[in-house]
C-alpha cells in the first residue's frame, strides 16, 4: 500500500514554501508623508544601496524601481521590480520633484503647486 504524504495548506501559507522555491523576494518598504507644502515617499530595499533605485516619470507616472540581475543564456538580463508606480496628482509640480538619500533611505520629494488649495473658476454661460 502507498501512503500518501500530506502538508497542511496553513503550514505551507506559514512558511511560504513557492517564495523559498523560487529563490526569495526582497521585500521593499515604501513610506508615504504629506506635510504643508509637499508629500515625500520614503523607500528602503534591504539588499540595494538607495543610489541603486531608479526614480522616473513618463507619462504623468512616477515609478520608483530598482533592476535584478540574472544570467541568461545570452548574457546578463536585467529586470526591473516596481517599487513604486502611480499617476501623479495635478496639485504636484512635477517639474520640481526631486530625489535624495538620507540615512541610508531614498526620498522622493513631491512639492505641491498652485493647485494645491484647490481651483475655482466662474464660467458664464453665452450662446453660440
Amino acid at each position: 500500500m502507498k501512503m500518501k504524504a500530506t502538508i497542511d495548506r496553513q503550514i505551507l501559507d506559514s512558511i511560504n514554501v513557492l517564495n523559498t522555491l523560487n529563490g526569495g523576494v526582497v521585500e521593499p518598504v515604501v513610506e508615504l508623508n504629506q506635510f504643508t507644502d509637499h508629500r515625500q515617499i520614503r523607500v528602503l530595499v534591504p539588499g540595494f544601496s538607495p543610489e541603486a533605485l531608479k526614480v522616473e516619470i513618463h507619462n504623468n507616472f512616477l515609478m520608483i524601481f530598482y533592476t535584478h540581475q540574472f544570467q541568461g543564456e545570452e548574457g546578463e538580463i536585467s529586470v526591473p521590480r516596481f517599487v513604486y508606480h502611480k499617476t501623479i496628482p495635478y496639485f504636484i509640480d512635477r517639474q520640481n520633484i526631486h530625489a535624495s538619500v538620507e540615512n541610508e533611505v531614498l526620498v522622493v520629494k513631491l512639492p505641491f503647486n498652485e493647485l494645491a488649495n484647490g481651483y475655482h473658476r466662474s464660467i458664464s454661460v453665452g450662446q453660440e
